[in-house]
């Protein structure tokens, strides 16, 4: 995502369009004097986010486009070699061997079962540091996946220049931070995970936060990170892994992750349902906290996402994009804030990647 071009979209939420006199208004004026012309119950816009230049509106012609050029994306997965992939080129890290098949190929059969146009591949584990099976499959598929680095917090700080090697040379997109891999006693906002924080802002790619042992023990960090580095964009992996509270603390711990939509970069996936839902497929207990996160951040910084292969033996695949609808479907949310969640908040984030026709 450049930080140098404009983000600006409209408000999801509402099937209504501005009359043919707004749109007309809408062409001719900037965005300083757009918000007296439109009333509450048309087309608004959300919150926006630019790095460098004044946001403006897109124009209704715009967003309708949109509407009819969205594909359906994938905002987590991972991918691994196979065995003998393994075997011959693509080693894994001594003590992380999968248990799942997650090679290219089953992705790819995956994928189109679903009709799922594209992805965001984030570094798994089983790989650790070494990128380069994930940077063979997006050699091949170079339209249909974005990559995302895994962070490398090394005290020595190599981990820097492996960031900016993966970014500017393997063509990355994204980079994961997991807490879980810094120095013992240390946090991410040491004087490693700031410098990495911030050239990821610097060369406009979004740090995606892994949260698995809970939000609670890395609140502080986010928010201390967001509000000395506001250029960086976040991406919240897996509702930050907020489950639907049963407890004053745990709902303590929910309202945490809706206050951080005070931050304009900030980024929810809604991802590995199976992860944070207290139920089965179809996951419904989470109807009311994607309601409340689109309240909170807007449809246009929501993204669905599988955490392929893990989700296969959950719920499989294509169960996993159905997920969504039912869920939505239980609050009920409009259609239009579906299509930002299942891709055009992706696309909108890594523009110019799965261009559509």
């Amino acid at each position: 995502m450049s930080q140098n071009g404009k983000n600006e979209w409209l408000r999801p939420g509402s099937n209504r369009r501005p009359s043919d006199k707004v749109k007309m208004a809408m062409m001719r004026l900037n965005s300083t004097s757009l918000a007296p012309l439109i009333s509450s119950t048309t087309y608004l816009p959300s919150r926006t986010f630019s790095f460098s230049s004044p946001s403006v509106f897109r124009t209704a012609s715009t967003a309708t486009h949109m509407a009819t050029t969205s594909k359906i994306i994938d905002s987590h997965l991972h991918v691994w070699a196979s065995p003998q992939e393994a075997v011959d080129k693509y080693p894994y890290v001594p003590g992380q061997e999968p248990s799942l098949r997650g090679n290219l190929d089953f992705l790819l059969d995956c994928m189109e079962e679903a009709a799922v146009d594209g992805a965001l591949i984030v570094q798994p584990i089983n790989h650790k540091f070494d990128h380069s099976y994930v940077t063979s499959v997006l050699k091949k598929h170079p339209s249909k996946f974005v990559g995302c680095c895994l962070a490398n917090p090394a005290e020595d700080g190599s981990g820097l220049q492996q960031l900016e090697n993966l970014i500017l040379e393997d063509g990355y997109r994204a980079v994961r931070f997991n807490p879980y891999l810094w120095p013992s006693g240390q946090q991410m906002t040491n004087e490693i995970g700031k410098a990495l924080f911030s050239k990821a802002g610097e060369l406009g790619v979004p740090v995606g936060f892994m949260c698995m042992k809970g939000l609670n023990l890395h609140i502080s960090e986010i928010k201390k990170l967001c509000s000395e580095f506001p250029k960086t964009v976040v991406l919240l992996d897996h509702l930050a892994f907020c489950k639907p509270p049963l407890d004053d603390e745990e709902a303590k711990t929910f309202s945490e992750l809706l206050g951080l939509s005070k931050f304009p970069q900030v980024y929810v996936k809604l991802s590995a349902l199976f992860r944070v839902s207290r139920k089965p497929f179809p996951y419904e207990d989470l109807s009311p906290l994607l309601s409340q996160v689109i309240s909170s951040f807007g449809a246009n910084h929501v993204m669905w996402g599988s955490d392929f292969p893990f989700v296969v033996e959950e719920c499989g695949y294509k169960k996993a994009k159905e997920a969504v609808s039912i869920i939505a479907n239980q609050v009920p949310i409009s259609s239009s804030d579906l299509e930002w969640i299942m891709g055009r908040t992706a696309m909108q984030l890594f523009k110019g990647q799965w261009i559509s026709s």
